[in-house]
């Protein structure tokens, strides 16, 4: 028997789930941010790249959907509540919003997850 998933957890995956492929802008905690999302072929991994703009905060991380179902989250050298408040808390723009660019899938389909240091 699986144990279930936090409810911060679920919480987390609806909105990582939510956000649009590809790369675009939007605002954390009042601060803009350019984020990368893409994700493999078969769903089975998704890889999340933030850089503040103008500034030197930076989140990344993997996450991994492993052969039984459940979720495994890799964050990059930071710890994994800085990636979920992150991803809870982003707020993508609007198309034809405040930033330069809206989310716009620009993944050919064919990325993988680049690796952490563990």
């Amino acid at each position: 028997m699986r144990p279930n998933p936090s409810r911060e957890m679920v919480a987390f995956l609806e909105r990582l789930a939510a956000l649009p492929p590809g790369h675009g802008e939007g605002t954390f905690e009042g601060r803009r941010y350019g984020v990368t999302l893409n994700a493999s072929p078969d769903g089975r991994r998704r890889w999340l790249f933030a850089e503040e703009l103008g500034g030197t905060d930076r989140i990344s991380a993997n996450l991994y959907r492993l052969a039984d179902g459940r979720p495994l989250l890799k964050p990059c050298e930071m710890p994994a509540e800085k990636v979920v408040a992150f991803v809870l808390a982003y707020r993508p723009d609007a198309p034809g919003g405040e930033g330069t660019s809206a989310h716009a899938d620009r993944s050919s389909g064919s990325e993988i997850p680049l690796p952490c240091k563990e």
